[in-house]
């Protein structure tokens, strides 16, 4: 299985862009206000503990115990989710909850544009997708602005 492959989530989620993927981890603690520092270890979340290889790797850090959406891919001998006939399902439905914070909500959106442009014409987009959701202006009928 090639890197782009093994840093992409049976679900859509770009691992390669988190800030605990083991490529961003340094970086991101590096940057870190000494305020969210402390924060942070205040909760025991030490780089060690929050650092990922990705879910096909060694399984989320951001999941406690293991992860449905995975367990149903492998079962199913799929790459992603959208190989599968029942997709989409409720695995992948849309959350309020965490949306201000966490990608989730892409993944329906990753999944149909990795299907239908190729994982590396995704993923050399996947950036900017996910700075226009986190960062974006909303336009109904338009999509996110930058």
């Amino acid at each position: 299985m090639d890197d782009l492959k093994l840093s992409t989530a049976v679900c859509g989620i770009d691992c390669f862009n988190c800030e605990f993927y083991y490529t961003n981890i340094d970086s991101f603690f590096e940057n870190m206000s000494e305020d969210r520092k402390a924060g942070f270890a205040s909760r025991g979340m030490t780089k060690d503990k929050l650092l990922c290889k990705g879910c096909r790797t060694s399984g989320c850090t951001m999941i406690a115990g293991k992860c449905e959406t995975l367990e149903c891919v492998k079962l199913k001998n799929l790459d992603f989710c959208f190989e599968c006939s029942d997709f989409p399902c409720s695995k992948l439905q849309p959350l309020a909850e965490g949306a201000e914070r966490y990608p989730h909500n892409l993944k329906v959106y990753n999944l149909i544009t990795i299907k239908n442009k190729g994982l590396e014409k995704w993923a050399s987009e996947t950036a900017e997708i996910r700075a226009r959701y986190f960062k974006g202006k909303f336009k109904i009928g338009a999509g996110p602005q930058r």
